[in-house]
Formats: C-alpha cells, structure tokens, sequence
C-alpha cells in the first residue's frame, strides 16, 4: 500500500519573485517535494523566494537543509530565500542552528532569532544548554 504524503506544496509566481505555501508535516520523506519547488524557482529564474511556513505541522533537519541549500543557491544568484510565520517549533529549530537568518525580520519574533547570516562555509554551532 502506497504512503501518502502529508505535505502540500503551492506556489505562485508574481514576476521575478515566487510565494511558496508549505501546509503539513516537512520530513525526510517529503522534504523532496519541497526541494522540487525551490529548484523549480531557480531553473526558471526566480530567485526570490518567500515561503509561508504558518501551515507547517512539523519540520525536521531534512527540511531545514533543504531550505539551507535553497537559500545558499539563491544568494548566489543574487536572490534570497525568506521563511515567513514560523510557528514555534519551527523558529526554536531556526535559532537552535544558526539559522535565523532565514526569518523574515518580522514584528513579534524574539531578537535572538533572527540574526546574520554565517560566512559561507562556516560550521554551525550549537549553543549549550544553560
């Protein structure tokens, strides 16, 4: 018996710029259904990308890798990559790596969340626990 996917992904072009809406569960098994989108953007020349993840249930390190890799694509592009409506989760998993900078600077997120990008090819660390 096939395994449904729990993800659905909508995207809408407005010129140079794509809205991606991510709603469901963002793991290892639909983390590629997501990488299809983002590299849809690029083969086409869009390299500006926000994406809604408001709707997002659940999002592992496949997921985040995922935009990690679009977001370095489309900075060398020219472009950038912003996730906007983290829900809670999702913003911790963001600031827990180092990768806050992929927030939209938006009103309501702590400060500690959003923050510059690393150096390209700079480990992450993780904070410790205090």
């Amino acid at each position: 018996m096939p395994v449904l996917q729990s993800l659905n992904v909508y995207r809408h072009d407005r010129g140079v710029r794509a809205s991606i809406i991510l709603a469901g569960e963002l793991d290892l098994a639909t983390a590629p259904l997501v990488r299809a989108a983002l590299e849809g953007c690029a083969r086409e020349g869009i390299h500006t990308i926000d994406v809604d993840v408001s709707a997002l249930t659940f999002c592992d390190v496949s997921g985040l890798n995922v935009f990690l890799a679009a977001a370095r694509a489309a900075a060398a592009a020219g472009g950038s990559l912003r996730l906007h409506h983290p829900g809670r989760a999702l913003a911790r998993l963001l600031d827990l790596t180092g990768a806050g900078f992929l927030l939209q600077d938006l009103p309501g997120l702590p400060a500690a969340v959003v923050r510059p990008p690393p150096p390209h090819g700079a480990p992450f660390a993780l904070p410790l626990a205090s």
